[in-house]
């Protein structure tokens, strides 16, 4: 199994300078993010769309440095209600696959998205219960209105360019477990699959381990190692949902963490085990959130820890 970084946790690093960062510290992979929520794209998706030249700058970039891209990462919402940000969202998406498939790389990461309430609103609305029918009744009509009509195309215009949609579960996506992941790939086709990111699973009550035996094989395209530490306490009074700035650090139920620091090397090794018991032996992306350390602190100890992890199973 290999060792990536997903550069978007290098946001202050040009591109070959990331690059060059990645490959002093032994990498294998990096995962290159095009847009969206990416905070720092570290490639120019319109030239490299537009220009061969520019494309094969780009690869040979990588493979100069012997290192290898693992995935273009276009995380979005792709389904804003809003117009001109649903719009650039999917533009920025039907690009990079795009891209992608110029670029003969077969794995694009990103997110389902999340419609509106489908009137006027111009706010996407994450329907989590159906205690109010009115709520049920929204859930249904934004997979049958707002999901299943994109998500078919999109499916099916990955599967034209030879490419797979690895799908992170996220809170606030209308893909955030098992189930919605899986009610997902039957609407878009084989070619939508899972970016399988555990950090996302803790807070929600979710054993990670237990999602990847349930996807089972072929499902899981790419993966994200991120870890999650969950405050005892406050999970215990408030539960997992916290609306609290990311930046509270010490009133929030839970906050990301480097590896190693929300859970143990038995777990991360168990994990490991458990992607490679289903098929997976690619790339396992790290991607720093931890505000309690600086990125470069936070992604060496990530690399040290997994690599031990990788190593011993």
């Amino acid at each position: 199994m290999k060792i990536g970084l997903y550069t978007d946790s290098l946001p202050d690093l040009g591109f070959e300078a990331v690059l060059d960062w990645a490959a002093e510290q032994g990498l294998d992979a990096v995962e290159i993010g095009t847009g969206n929520f990416s905070s720092a794209p570290h490639c120019n998706l319109t030239e490299l769309a537009a220009n061969s030249d520019a494309r094969a700058r780009f690869k040979a970039a990588f493979a100069e440095r012997r290192l290898t891209l693992s995935a273009l990462n276009c995380n979005g919402n792709l389904l804003d209600p809003h117009p001109e940000r649903g719009k650039n969202a999917q533009a920025v998406f039907f690009k990079t696959v795009q891209v992608a498939s110029q670029l003969g790389l077969d794995t694009v990461v990103t997110m389902s998205g999340c419609p509106g309430d489908l009137s006027v609103s111009a706010y996407p609305n994450w329907v989590t219960h159906n205690w109010q029918p009115e709520f049920y009744e929204l859930y249904e009509r934004q997979w049958t209105e707002a999901v299943e009509p994109f998500w078919k195309q999109a499916g099916q215009f990955a599967a034209d360019h030879g490419v797979r949609i690895a799908i992170e579960m996220h809170p606030g996506q209308v893909v955030y477990n098992t189930r919605t992941l899986l009610r997902l790939r039957e609407i878009a086709g084989q070619a939508v699959g899972a970016n399988f990111d555990p950090s996302h699973l803790f807070y929600q009550g979710m054993d990670p381990l237990a999602v990847i035996r349930a996807l089972g094989k072929g499902v899981i395209f790419h993966a994200h190692a991120k870890d999650t530490r969950l405050d005892p306490f406050r999970m215990a009074v408030n539960g997992g949902f916290d609306p609290y700035p990311m930046t509270e650090l010490d009133q929030r139920t839970w906050v990301y963490r480097a590896l190693g620091y929300g859970h143990d090397r038995k777990w991360w090794c168990d994990f490991v085990s458990e992607l490679r018991l289903v098929g997976y032996d690619g790339v396992v992306s790290i991607e720093h959130e931890d505000l309690l350390m600086n990125p470069r602190e936070g992604i060496i100890k990530s690399i040290q820890f997994l690599r031990d992890v990788t190593w011993g199973t």
